[in-house]
């Protein structure tokens, strides 16, 4: 799964939020937030610096979103479900505007293209991280057709964010519960493609009074902008991929094989590291007898949930440890918890496990439609790859096949969509695009920037070092960023980004790294 359910504040890297949130899970403390009510203050409109037969036709109202204190406006625009037949059922498309601090913006906003497949761009927190752009831009987020308030294609039944320990590590596969999701849709599952939301998104981008708009796409988002710059190539000033998929990569096809790369790294990191080594000796070892127990009998645990203290009983398999031990690796930040809890897990002593997989869920469940990646994966991916190609992607990889596997099966029970073999085609254009990959991701790792930047003949694909799936956290890349929008192009760029920046140190203990 692409999804980038994390966000950092901008000047710290991303994801330590998270690591200390669990620490605090562990302890059984808790938390709430709440943000400031936004102002319906005289900050320009969206389009408001745009040139005379651009008027704004979509009604905007002050809103508030969760966390964010920023004066924010929003509306929502009708499209057909079918936009071929333009005729039938109907969909609501959220849209929020965060108005651009200057009396005169420019007249290109910034539009976020979100992760997953599935996240909803107005759930997620990354607006800190714009702040220097939206001195002078509108930023605009759109939750795409399928996900948040746009007709989720949501499903309890999908959702791992469960009450009881028992039911959130259960080994089971989406392909048993995809019938009873889809009795409770209102929805032609065919008709939630990326191409259809693209067409979308250019209807908002009129309806708001925008002649061109910048893109910044993040992990599937990057898909996304690929599709939109194909689709209208003019109407795009410059795009920024952070986490590229491009048009090659098949979900989840590849994960098994970046995913390993990724937890490679960190092993042979913590084996390099005199502490890590000191404090989890011959770690790589151990994990793979940890494993080979749980393949062949899977571990019963007793354990009080972190956060109600409420003891219970659960079955961990090597399927669903293996599959949160991938999603830990998406934040290097998170990572440097990785030892530590595998080193407790190799004891028998699951408490870090619960407590750093249910520190991700929660705001995974909270912006994420999982039917939403389904109807994304099954007609765009899956469609593509075979089983065969599943096994042998996946060959020597801890992570074995299962996850693509898991895929092809569930996409079995799915409606057939009609996506052509021409959309995998690798996008061609000449658009200013800056891409960006983490030297660290387990799932867009930076080969696959540099496929992307082969048919994207004015880019600059640059390396972020010590980052992982989504590079926003670091300074230089916010920097990078805001160069783009302001010069138009990425000529005259520096390649060089967090030259000072390594994989954060790791934990030693409950109380952090060694200082």
């Amino acid at each position: 799964m692409l999804s980038h359910p994390l966000a950092a504040p901008p000047g710290s890297r991303p994801g330590r939020w998270l690591a200390l949130a669990v620490l605090a899970a562990l302890s059984l403390a808790g938390c709430s937030q709440s943000g400031a009510e936004p102002k319906a203050g005289s900050s320009s409109g969206p389009g408001s610096g745009s040139s005379p037969g651009d008027a704004r036709r979509m009604a905007l109202k002050p809103c508030r979103l969760d966390g964010v204190a920023a004066q924010t406006l929003c509306g929502t625009l009708e499209v057909f479900e079918d936009r071929a037949a333009a005729k039938g059922r109907k969909l609501s498309l959220r849209v929020v505007v965060v108005p651009a601090l200057a009396s005169q913006p420019k007249e290109d906003p910034l539009f976020f293209l979100a992760g997953g497949p599935g996240q909803a761009a107005s759930r997620t927190r990354i607006l800190p991280a714009l702040e220097r752009i939206r001195r002078q831009r509108d930023i605009v987020f759109v939750d795409q057709r399928g996900t948040g308030d746009s007709h989720p294609l949501d499903c309890e039944a999908l959702n791992p964010s469960r009450a009881s320990l028992a039911e959130r590590f259960e080994d089971r596969e989406d392909a048993d519960v995809i019938p009873q999701c889809r009795k409770g849709w209102d929805a032609d599952e065919r008709l939630y493609t990326t191409a259809i939301a693209m067409d979308d998104l250019d209807d908002v981008r009129a309806a708001l009074g925008y002649r061109q708009v910048n893109l910044w796409g993040i992990s599937y988002g990057t898909r996304a902008a690929l599709v939109y710059m194909r689709q209208h190539p003019d109407r795009v000033r410059t795009a920024i991929l952070d986490g590229v998929a491009p048009m090659g990569q098949y979900l989840p096809l590849y994960a098994a094989r970046d995913g390993q790369r990724a937890l490679d790294l960190l092993l042979d990191a913590c084996a390099k590291d005199g502490v890590c080594a000191k404090a989890y000796p011959d770690l790589r070892a151990r994990t793979e007898a940890l494993l080979a127990r749980l393949e062949a009998a899977p571990a019963k645990v007793h354990l009080a949930h972190p956060r109600t203290g409420v003891p219970g009983d659960f079955t961990l398999t090597r399927r669903v440890f293996l599959s949160e031990l991938f999603s830990l690796l998406y934040s290097p930040d998170v990572a440097s918890l990785v030892p530590l809890m595998l080193d407790r897990a190799t004891r028998d002593d699951w408490t870090s496990f619960v407590a750093l997989s249910l520190g991700l869920t929660d705001e995974v469940a909270r912006t994420t439609s999982r039917g939403m990646f389904l109807a994304v994966v099954c007609a765009e991916d899956a469609p593509f790859f075979t089983e065969e190609d599943a096994e042998r992607e996946a060959k020597g990889t801890w992570f074995g096949s299962r996850m693509a596997l898991d895929v092809k099966r569930a996409c079995a029970k799915w409606p057939q969509s009609n996506v052509p073999k021409s959309f995998r085609e690798p996008v061609k254009s000449d658009i200013p695009t800056l891409l960006l990959s983490g030297e660290l991701d387990p799932v867009t790792p930076p080969p696959w920037g540099e496929e992307a930047k082969r048919t994207l003949t004015h880019s600059l694909h640059v390396v972020v070092p010590g980052l992982g799936h989504n590079t926003v956290g670091a300074d230089c890349a916010r920097t990078l960023m805001a160069e783009v929008l302001t010069r138009g192009s990425v000529e005259g760029l520096t390649p060089d980004c967090g030259a000072g920046l390594k994989r954060p140190p790791f934990f030693t203990s409950f109380a952090g790294p060694v200082p």
